[in-house]
């Protein structure tokens, strides 16, 4: 079952290349994850996996997510998701086993999903990169608005999708085709090349590339 690991992103560095090339990388922690439950397509209606990420203690953990890791016999995770695999991929898979970094291998791809940065309330320039009013000729605070949005009498409204100012960041972001650089199975820490979505310490989702030629994901 090659299909996803939860990890927890720790930060940047950089390695060298045997060729003296300078790569920088993402280190991202993904410690076993524990496999809850199945879902198969007799029951279901469709076929997945759901992981689960990063033991917690009882107290923390609500009692409907309690006692469904109770049943499966495993301990309580403060992360759980569910990975769409195909029918022919649940063959093998028991519920309590786990699944660890050892599924990727050097320079595979993946897509790397987390959650973005929040960065509050911001205007047309800093949010959609507008280049805003000139400061000069009678310009009156109104050098980093975003200018006319609105139309003539027919329609009157303003059309929606507009780029205007709002909330950004802190949403659910992919990166694809990131290459893995290294594996280092005893550590439990992988190297992807390029940046990830996120702060430091944040979950990340890894799965093989979809766009990849070396192999697209089925589900």
């Amino acid at each position: 079952m090659k299909k996803g690991l939860l990890g927890r992103k720790i930060g940047m560095t950089q390695i060298f290349a045997e060729d003296g090339k300078c790569i920088p990388v993402t280190v991202v922690e993904a410690k076993p994850n524990v496999v809850v439950s199945l879902r198969t397509p007799e029951r279901d209606g469709y076929a997945a996996v759901q992981l689960g990420y990063d033991e917690a203690k009882e107290k923390h953990i609500s009692r409907p997510e309690l006692g469904h890791t109770k049943k499966a016999g495993v301990p309580p995770c403060r992360h759980l998701r569910e990975v769409r695999v195909g029918a022919d991929d649940l063959q093998g898979v028991e519920v309590g086993s786990l699944v660890g970094v050892d599924i990727f291998s050097t320079g595979m791809k993946v897509d790397a999903t987390a959650q973005s940065k929040g960065k509050g309330f911001q205007g047309v320039m800093k949010r959609h990169g507008m280049k805003g009013m000139r400061a000069t000729h009678g310009t009156h605070e109104s050098r980093r608005n975003p200018g006319s949005i609105g139309n003539c009498k027919s329609p009157g409204r303003t059309f929606k999708n507009k780029r205007l100012p709002g909330h950004m960041g802190n949403r659910r972001v992919t990166t694809q085709n990131l290459e893995i650089v290294e594996v280092d199975s005893g550590e439990n820490v992988l190297l992807v090349q390029g940046t990830i979505p996120g702060s430091r310490g944040g979950l990340v989702f890894l799965r093989p590339a979809i766009k990849s030629t070396e192999g697209k994901r089925t589900a």
